[in-house]
């Protein structure tokens, strides 16, 4: 998304991520191509930390314009996964989101306007199966992009939430708990086949649309349009919806 968005003549970013190596990189990369950017390191799950990235920001460039809460981890299992595991998967999938909103909201709502971009993903509007965790936090993500979009787009704030199902990134590795490894061969692997039963896209594809919705300023961006339909089932019969999915669960487990 960085990249597509120095493409289209953004004035400056700030990428920051936990790797923070991996965020200069991307920030030399939007240099050497003619743009501006830096690249820090950030806990996105440590509100202080998060409070002082949007300091630096505005400090080094000026009012935000657009912030994206991107960051999430994939916690797989069901009720026996640990307090320890469900509390990290809460506190990035989800606390990273508030807290960005309490650092970025009020600076954005005194100046009459703003955008607010929150990854979470097509788990928080059906469910990824296998991964109880980060089905809850994905949906906890799109209900509070949900609650600031109706709270404060009379203020000059604009919503978008992107729901992606399956896309090539290390979402599955380093980001699980646990460390670095393939998907097990259990609930988890089910959960793998169902998300990525429409393609798995490339980043680059992800950001096209993000950029695209933004544009349009649509409230869910929905890299696969079938998310759209599978939503609209859900909601117009819940009881079918769930002997399907009960189905798919069972033919991947």
């Amino acid at each position: 998304m960085a990249l597509a968005f120095a493409k289209r003549g953004a004035a400056a970013i700030v990428v920051a991520d936990l790797d923070g190596v991996g965020a200069e990189a991307v920030a030399d990369e939007i240099l050497a191509a003619g743009g501006e950017a830096r690249g820090v390191r950030a806990d996105v799950s440590d509100e202080a930390e998060v409070a002082a990235l949007v300091d630096f920001a505005e400090e080094t460039y000026g009012p935000i314009d657009l912030f994206c809460a991107n960051a999430g981890i994939l916690v797989v299992g069901g009720i026996e996964v640990s307090d320890l595991a469900w509390q990290r998967a809460w506190s990035v999938n989800v606390m990273s989101h508030i807290y960005a909103a309490r650092a970025v909201v009020p600076r954005m709502v005194e100046r009459g306007e703003g955008y607010l971009l929150h990854t979470a993903s097509a788990a928080g509007l059906l469910t990824q199966l296998g991964a109880a965790p980060y089905t809850v936090s994905k949906h906890a993500v799109v209900s509070f992009a949900e609650w600031l979009s109706i709270t404060y787009g009379a203020a000059g704030i604009k919503v978008s939430c992107l729901c992606p199902q399956a896309v090539r990134t290390n979402l599955a590795g380093p980001g699980v708990i646990g460390g670095p490894r393939p998907l097990p061969e259990s609930g988890a692997a089910a959960g793998a086949s169902q998300a990525s039963a429409d393609g798995v896209l490339e980043p680059e594809d992800v950001a096209e649309a993000v950029v695209r919705g933004l544009a349009d300023e649509e409230f869910l961006i929905l890299p696969h349009p079938e998310v759209a339909t599978y939503e609209r089932r859900r909601a117009e019969d819940r009881e079918r919806w769930l002997r399907g999915m009960r189905r798919l669960q069972a033919q991947l487990s």
